[in-house]
């Protein structure tokens, strides 16, 4: 299993090899268009490179961002304080998800997208109080617990949850079938 970082290294290395372009030049790209919101950033490059969503997104997030430690660990910003408590929901999930096989780690600015060919997960905080588990998966009647999403948005199906008791046979069959049709 690859750590957030060897993710994000992974997805900047891709993005660069379908541009053409260093890291560098996509964010001198940036600096130059005189774009300063992050939305505007995203659209642009994804209308001027062909960029995906995700990709675009990333870069727009990687040239936005202030130089910080490498060392810093980007689960610490998204479970900073009251969120703080709903990383052992995280931890638990990972740990599980684990054992399905290879994976990619995407870290966002406000969750963790889980890749293989194509994202099958998004984790993290919705509220100080909720975690989400959002899933990419087709074919599967929604339930009380597992929410059909209105089509267009990140994730088809969310699974909202308030302890890491929740993390249980039931919710990892369901991340395991996404896994499964992203491979």
């Amino acid at each position: 299993m690859s750590t957030p970082e060897q993710g994000l290294a992974t997805q900047l290395a891709n993005i660069q090899t379908k541009t053409g372009k260093t890291l560098a030049e996509l964010t001198a790209m940036v600096k130059s268009s005189g774009l300063a919101k992050h939305g505007e950033i995203r659209d642009m490059l994804k209308a001027k490179l062909g960029l995906g969503h995700g990709d675009a997104n990333t870069i727009a997030h990687v040239a936005l961002k202030p130089a910080e430690s490498s060392d810093a660990d980007p689960l610490d910003a998204i479970y900073a304080g009251p969120k703080a408590a709903l990383r052992p929901i995280h931890e638990k999930l990972m740990k599980a998800i684990a054992k399905f096989g290879d994976f990619e780690i995407a870290p966002k600015k406000a969750n963790v997208s889980l890749r293989r060919k194509k994202q099958f997960a998004l984790l993290g905080p919705a509220t100080n109080t909720r975690f989400e588990v959002g899933l990419n998966m087709k074919g599967v009647p929604g339930t009380e617990r597992l929410l059909e999403q209105p089509p267009g948005g990140m994730c088809q199906y969310k699974v909202k949850l308030s302890s890491a008791d929740e993390v249980d046979a039931e919710l990892l069959g369901w991340i395991r079938q996404a896994y499964d049709a992203a491979g």
